[in-house]
């Protein structure tokens, strides 16, 4: 399987305390319309933390039959219990995803024999593609290219890794030991540019929730040589990206959405809580002078 392009970290809309599933086949449909390259539901973005599993199991569900395999969709499957992993990913395979987001366990900073026992485990009960998730500033735990390559050594289902150490020296590394076959992929949108130069293959983006044409085409012209196109598109979502973490994600993108009015106005569960009226003044004045409100 080979990763291509930008693929939106949806947001996962609420109302009313429950999953908003016309608001969020809605997105889905805007999101393929405007060129996004594939999906990626229930990740950080996606408020995943705090979803039941049963609603991850809903959301994964809504997004596959919404995508109708016009575009991949890689669902958020992982989790520090292998045994809720193992559960999780289960439910992704059932729901007909194409692959899965699996993230290094986070708290628990595993060794390295436990992180190949975590993912050969998850395989064991459900071989489905892998794509690992290395964000550091989540987990507590980077992890390091050699790790990433005893993991894909030992797990077949490793295919793809998105990449969010920030580190241009790190993701040259993967790419050293594991080959420019593996799918490297940038999991922050600020390095999504830099990271194709290197040999990348995309990103697995938060800003192309609200900017899913900007995003997917920087990679396009990024693939087709055009690196002016694809360097003016970087530099003019910069500000963009800026605002999106202006608070903690995903809670300026969501709010961006509202105010977009793609889906209705931005809810939230605890322990994650609406913008503060300052942060909410900053964001509307990006969006205004990039033109999205």
């Amino acid at each position: 399987m080979e990763l291509r392009g930008a693929f939106t970290a949806l947001v996962t809309p609420i109302k009313d305390g429950a999953f908003d599933e016309e608001a969020y086949r809605g997105l889905i449909e805007w999101q393929i319309e405007n060129g996004i390259d594939g999906l990626v539901p229930c990740g950080t973005t996606g408020e995943a933390a705090t979803l039941s599993h049963e609603e991850q199991g809903r959301v994964i569900k809504v997004c596959v039959d919404q995508a109708k395999g016009r575009v991949p969709v890689i669902a958020g499957a992982g989790s520090n219990s292998t045994k809720e992993a193992i559960e999780l990913t289960q439910m992704a395979k059932a729901a007909g995803a194409d692959a899965t987001l699996q993230v290094t366990p986070y708290y628990n900073k595993p060794s390295t024999a436990g992180l190949i026992g975590h993912y050969k485990a998850i395989a064991a009960e459900a071989s489905i593609p892998f794509v690992i998730y290395n964000v550091p500033g989540r987990t507590g735990q980077n992890l390091l290219p050699a790790q990433l390559k005893a993991i894909a050594d030992e797990v077949p289902e490793v295919f793809a890794i998105k990449e969010a150490s920030g580190s241009m020296i790190q993701a040259t590394d993967i790419l050293e030991l594991l080959g420019t076959d593996f799918n490297l992929l940038s999991g922050d949108d600020f390095t999504a540019l830099p990271l194709l130069s290197l040999g990348g293959r995309g990103v697995i983006s938060v800003i192309s929730n609200i900017m899913p044409a900007e995003m997917s085409g920087m990679c396009k012209a990024f693939f087709t040589g055009d690196n002016q196109k694809a360097q003016e598109l970087h530099l003019m979502m910069n500000p963009v990206n800026r605002v999106m973490f202006v608070e903690t994600n995903p809670i300026p993108v969501k709010t961006s959405l509202g105010l977009m009015g793609i889906i209705p106005p931005a809810q939230f569960r605890l322990p994650i809580c609406p913008l503060a009226e300052e942060s909410l003044a900053k964001l509307k004045a990006v969006l205004v002078n990039v033109g999205l409100i």
